[in-house]
């Protein structure tokens, strides 16, 4: 069977991970670090600051996708090693990656921008200036949820991966859902004008940490689950892998679809209008 070639030197060290995946991806990796170290400052803002939106803390939201693009930089720059030999040198990949970049930091600019004004980024149509900067970041969100399925297809058609089939599928699988899954249901939550489907209207009392309504419906949650495609799908190939079940195409893609089902039915019980595990409140 051939050896799963995922190796992170020093081995079980965060900073030895994120040497590794500096030298995979510096941009990404550096990009997402700041991205981390900007938690600090929106963190005491929102020890700081009382003022509410929506039921929840003003800084709450630039808070969570701080973390989100962290998490999201640091996984490309992870898959980066699987690309064809000398793909990072080419001029479209250095442009790509500094545009995905430069449309995150921008994206984060802009909710930052609307916390500390204490109003909406999303949905905000108060005035032209608001809604041609929600247009550009609907723009610029696309163009970086399509640097996962770039990726995938870049690393399907590598044939020098070094990865067993079943490793490399799940990546593949991963990295391509995530785009569709995400384009998907974040096009609709766009055009929906609200994350909320039914009573629910407000953040305050919504699930631990996701913050998700439990009143009525809400299309974040199908999102949330649509961008980390690109994370728990090669985990579950990984896992299989480890199991000795590397050779094995068919239970990774069995699992990707079956996460793919679970997307869509989190979506369609939004619609409906009923909180995703309604039980935990």
């Amino acid at each position: 069977m051939t050896n799963m070639t995922i190796d992170l030197a020093p081995a079980g060290t965060p900073a030895g991970l994120l040497d590794e995946l500096y030298r995979r991806e510096p941009l990404f990796t550096a990009a997402g670090i700041f991205m981390l170290m900007l938690m600090v400052p929106t963190g005491l803002a929102w020890l700081l600051d009382d003022r509410t939106f929506q039921g929840v803390n003003v800084w709450l939201k630039p808070l969570k996708f701080e973390l989100s693009i962290f998490v999201y930089l640091l996984s490309l720059a992870f898959f980066v090693k699987w690309l064809p030999e000398g793909t990072r040198r080419k001029r479209w990949y250095r442009v790509y990656a500094v545009a995905v970049v430069a449309g995150l930091i921008a994206e984060m600019g802009w909710i930052g921008f609307a916390s500390s004004n204490g109003v909406a980024s999303h949905y905000n149509e108060t005035s032209l200036a608001w809604t041609v900067a929600m247009t550009m970041a609907g723009v610029t969100a696309v163009m970086f949820t399509l640097a996962a399925p770039v990726y995938g297809y870049q690393i399907w058609r590598n044939p020098d991966t070094g990865l067993p089939p079943a490793m490399k599928a799940a990546i593949v699988d991963g990295l391509v859902l995530t785009g569709v899954l995400t384009i998907v249901t974040a096009g609709y939550l766009g055009s929906n004008g609200s994350h909320f489907v039914g009573d629910g209207q407000t953040d305050a009392g919504g699930m631990p940490f996701f913050g998700w309504s439990r009143d009525g419906g809400d299309l974040r949650v199908a999102h949330f689950f649509a961008t980390h495609a690109l994370q728990v799908i090669p985990v579950f190939g990984w896992a299989a892998t480890r199991a000795g079940g590397g050779q094995r195409v068919l239970p990774v893609r069995l699992f990707a679809l079956a996460y793919t089902a679970f997307v869509a039915f989190a979506f369609v019980q939004a619609l409906m209008g009923q909180p995703f595990l309604p039980f935990i409140r």
